[in-house]
């Protein structure tokens, strides 16, 4: 595998579940998978095309959604809090005011303000799978990308079919594959392997710098050649290196070529850190240059969201990060006619207690949820469902989790009623008792 080394520290959530800062690019493991099994795996697969993607931005901790896109400004107020709203682009909707630029493109998003059926954990384990870890069927489910990745394969052999991006938590966290094994795993940067190959001197503060990484290669290029290393490779290994060099992913991670004025609209770059707290502003344009290269689906974690104390101050050090990088990157579907084709849905595990707290903040609150969605087709500008007064309960239009899955599958044209068989060849519903949200077709 090719490591690549990140300075950053750890933090840990209120329940010491670990974060990990290693970032790792390349040979690429997927949870211990190396890239050349899995180009493997997936040739012996067969591949499939479809132009269509999927970004999912995990909000790790819970989010606090009275705060947020559902204000309770007439409720008491250890319960409304400190925070104006403001109007929207859509008449009607309104926003916190700590969320100007959102604010601005809300005729390009639709809010979902009443999912239900949390599991009330820390875990990004229903965020990417839909269902609950504590009744998995031998092999344990698959997330999203990998049930992507295993019905339609790559759209290209220089590209991987799902990227994971994120920092993920360590508690509950899911199997590479699931049940569907190491061809459906991810590509993922921050993954764990046991063989690193580690480029001489280059650190995550100096990847940027394409030329020193190329000359990186250049130089392990030429010692694996006059060592005859390179005859000992099979076909798949040899394109595990070719990914590395000349493909479409490594140019898609490559933020050199983009427009400055770009990178500059998605806020600063590298990991923007507040105690415990990584905000990777540029990580959401990485995940736009991926769909754009063909990845089906690119996962990534934002920022830590576990405010039980300081919620001012909180919101202080996290929204402009969030606010800036969201709505750049809707704009940025937008502009470059990407929005029919790739549907971004940013949320977390659970909402926040509509009462706050002794110590200014907000606890879990698993009865209701919230997200954003946009791109994809759907029908924008618009809010989806209701909570009672206090933001504690739904009032109307309550959204299973389940449904946000189905939603998803059929944006990137795969049968949610479809099955799937697990380890010991017992067959699974890709979404069990869910319906594509209706309001967004």
């Amino acid at each position: 595998m090719l490591t690549i080394l990140d300075r950053q520290s750890s933090g840990s959530f209120c329940d010491r579940v670990t974060r990990r800062g290693l970032l790792r690019i390349g040979g690429l493991a997927m949870g211990g998978l190396t890239l050349p099994n899995l180009l493997r795996a997936e040739a012996k697969a067969g591949i499939r095309n479809s132009n269509k993607s999927i970004i999912l931005i995990n909000l790790p901790g819970g989010a606090p959604h009275i705060d947020m896109y559902d204000l309770k400004m007439d409720a008491p107020m250890e319960v409304r809090g400190e925070f104006k709203p403001i109007d929207t682009a859509v008449p009607g909707i309104q926003f916190s005011e700590w969320l100007p630029m959102l604010s601005k493109v809300t005729d390009r998003m639709a809010v979902l303000r009443s999912i239900v059926g949390s599991t009330g954990e820390h875990s990004d384990f229903q965020c990417m799978t839909g269902k609950s870890h504590k009744l998995q069927p031998a092999g344990g489910w698959p997330v999203f990308g990998a049930v992507t990745s295993h019905k339609l394969g790559s759209t290209s052999p220089a590209v991987p079919a799902y990227v994971d991006l994120g920092m993920k938590l360590s508690q509950d966290y899911y199997p590479p594959g699931g049940f569907l094994g190491p061809a459906a795993a991810a590509f993922s940067p921050n993954g764990e392997g046991k063989d690193d190959l580690v480029l001489n001197g280059i650190t995550l503060d100096r990847l940027a710098d394409r030329k020193r990484l190329i000359q990186s290669l250049d130089n392990f290029n030429r010692q694996a050649d006059g060592s005859q290393m390179m005859a000992g490779f099979d076909t798949f290994q040899q394109q595990a290196l070719g990914v590395l060099q000349s493909s479409k992913l490594a140019e898609a991670l490559d933020l050199s070529k983009e427009d400055p004025r770009t990178i500059a609209r998605y806020g600063p770059g590298g990991l923007m850190k507040t105690p415990q707290a990584p905000y990777a502003n540029q990580w959401l344009l990485k995940a736009r240059r991926l769909v754009e290269a063909g990845v089906r689906v690119v996962s990534l974690s934002y920022g830590y969201w576990d405010w039980h104390g300081e919620n001012l101050r909180r919101f202080r050090e996290t929204f402009p990060y969030f606010d800036q990088g969201v709505s750049a990157l809707v704009e940025d579907l937008y502009d470059r006619g990407l929005d029919k084709d790739v549907t971004v849905l940013v949320w977390g595990e659970f909402g926040r207690s509509p009462k706050i707290n002794s110590g200014a903040g907000r606890d879990h609150w698993p009865q209701v949820n919230s997200a954003l969605m946009f791109g994809g087709g759907m029908r924008v500008g618009q809010v989806i469902g209701s909570t009672d007064s206090i933001g504690g309960e739904v009032k109307d239009r309550p959204i299973p989790w389940q449904d946000v899955f189905a939603t998803l599958y059929k944006n990137i044209g795969i049968n949610h009623e479809g099955l799937l068989h697990d380890q010991d060849g017992r067959p699974q519903f890709i979404v069990e008792n869910g319906s594509p949200i209706a309001e967004l077709y």
